[in-house]
């Protein structure tokens, strides 16, 4: 066997591709997303990109929202809660009044019941959409805006708002209350903050 063929053997599984966190949206991109679904009046995912972003959930939450989860009496609530799948833990989300009215759009527009799914899947089999197609409608998204899929996932959904909040407050312990994380070193991890960073918050913060 030539050196050649030993080097294709153990070439490192992830040679070529970007590993490690998602990438979270910067606002441009959130508007370019949400411009191009409006004009495409896609309501059904223009809901579902708007909920993303607000909600700040895992894919696997998301996606198995019910309509009763966020809206009450026919109307949409500014917020909402709901238990985790993975930690088992409850998370409160607020639903900005955009979102309100693209999820009010969508529940009229499919004639959603109380009790039914807010996303069902197109495929019988499923009540509601998969984490697999809801990754498939975010890579949709943001190839269509010139973003690396590779680079950008259902997870920059979920990092998106977080990481905006923090930016703006540098209040980590709110962030890691919207995130549900049970560990602030967690979030501090999630957020990717530097060490800089941490430094900058510790400065401003006196005993």
């Amino acid at each position: 066997m030539n050196q050649e063929n030993i080097s294709n053997q153990h070439s490192p599984w992830n040679k070529g591709r970007l590993i490690g966190q998602k990438s979270p949206l910067k606002l441009k991109e959130i508007w370019a997303i949400r411009i191009r679904l409006q004009m495409a009046k896609n309501t059904r995912e223009l809901a579902l990109f708007n909920l993303a972003i607000d909600s700040k959930l895992r894919g696997c939450d998301l996606v198995k929202l019910k309509v009763s989860d966020v809206a009450q009496g026919g109307r949409v609530s500014s917020r909402a809660i709901i238990m985790q799948q993975k930690t088992h833990r409850p998370v409160q989300f607020e639903i900005t009044e955009q979102t309100r009215e693209s999820l009010a759009n969508w529940i009229s527009q499919a004639q959603l019941k109380s009790d039914e799914h807010l996303f069902p899947s197109r495929i019988h089999a499923s009540p509601h959409l998969s984490t697999r197609q809801y990754a498939r409608i975010v890579e949709h998204w943001v190839t269509s805006i010139g973003l690396d899929p590779a680079a950008c996932g259902t997870h920059s959904m979920r990092r998106t708002k977080a990481t905006l909040i923090y930016r703006r407050t540098k209040n980590l312990r709110a962030v890691q209350l919207l995130l549900g994380h049970t560990k602030l070193e967690s979030t501090v991890r999630y957020l990717g903050i530097e060490g800089d960073d941490a430094l900058e918050i510790s400065e401003q913060t006196e005993i």
